[in-house]
């Protein structure tokens, strides 16, 4: 069994597509389903062990895929990283810029290298990769390029410093698309809510309670997939979406158009979406649908 993408298997066949963050999550799925439309994928990340088990994944579901370890955050191995890309497989035709990362805080608390250092990994660092790949390649050729950012509308408390940096991106993505359409290259974010991906995994204990209810916030009255937010990083790359540039598409289930006012009754007729074979749901979540069983099977006792 593979990828079950909703659009047709050669959409992206002969292009060179880049992933950063490609070895979990959201870009772990985003590279799967690419190189099952036929990409050739390169992920890159900092961690090694997880860019080769992605690879192994996909080439063992007959896709192409090449790994390159690099710090988005160092320029210098950005331009290098870029450069031995191009030497190695042509020109870059799309890039999925994912890598990113953010730890809980409220603003009072975060220090200036805290703050720093997650503005340079979801803003600098993006910069640089799009830049270098802007310069190295898709000036001559053009291209599609995806900035993947988050709700930040109305703020961001416990995360201000990845909001601020998400915000920048979203800036960047609107003047890159009007300084770089001179070459032919569509400039886009996607700005994906509240998903169920392996990063709800990595945050502290405490948060659980908040995890589990944030699906009471969302008017579908549930939490996206990897595939869904997949699905659209895969159309603002294909030529469908040959004449959209500078935007920015939320994937939220409304969320982020609510208001305290408007109340949230259960919602019906929202299925998810998802085509990911290889989806594994978040530990939190597990742990949520097995209490529930082991609750409905001590009132039947």
């Amino acid at each position: 069994m593979g990828y079950n993408s909703i659009y047709k298997e050669s959409l992206f066949e002969g292009k060179n597509i880049i992933v950063t963050g490609g070895g979990s999550g959201i870009g772990r799925c985003s590279a799967h389903e690419l190189a099952a439309l036929g990409a050739n994928v390169i992920i890159v990340g900092r961690k090694v062990k997880k860019l080769k088990q992605v690879s192994s994944e996909i080439t063992e579901d007959g896709g192409k895929v090449d790994y390159f370890s690099c710090d988005i955050r160092e320029e210098d191995h950005v331009k290098a990283m870029i450069k031995e890309v191009i030497a190695k497989h042509g020109h870059i035709s799309g890039l999925v810029n994912n890598a990113g990362g953010q730890f809980p805080s409220p603003l009072a608390s975060i220090n200036q290298k805290g703050w720093e250092t997650v503005v340079r990994t979801n803003l600098t660092g993006g910069f640089l990769v799009a830049r270098e790949v802007y310069t190295q390649s898709m000036s001559k050729n053009g291209g599609s390029i995806v900035n993947i950012v988050a709700d930040m509308w109305g703020g961001m408390p416990g995360m201000g410093h990845s909001g601020a940096a998400r915000a920048g991106m979203v800036n960047f993505t609107q003047t890159a698309a009007i300084e770089w359409g001179v070459s032919g290259v569509r400039v886009n974010a996607i700005a994906p809510g509240w998903v169920a991906s392996s990063g709800m995994d990595s945050y502290p204990p405490h948060m659980k309670p908040y995890i589990l209810s944030l699906k009471d916030a969302v008017p579908l009255k549930r939490v996206g997939t990897e595939s869904e937010v997949s699905s659209v990083i895969c159309f603002l790359l294909s030529e469908g979406a040959n004449f959209i540039s500078g935007d920015c598409i939320r994937i939220d289930g409304a969320a982020s158009q609510g208001t305290r006012v408007w109340p949230l009754p259960n919602a019906k007729n929202s299925e998810s979406y998802n085509g990911f074979h290889r989806a594994t749901t978040p530990k939190i979540f597990q742990d949520a649908e097995q209490a529930k069983d082991n609750q409905k099977t001590d009132n039947h006792s």
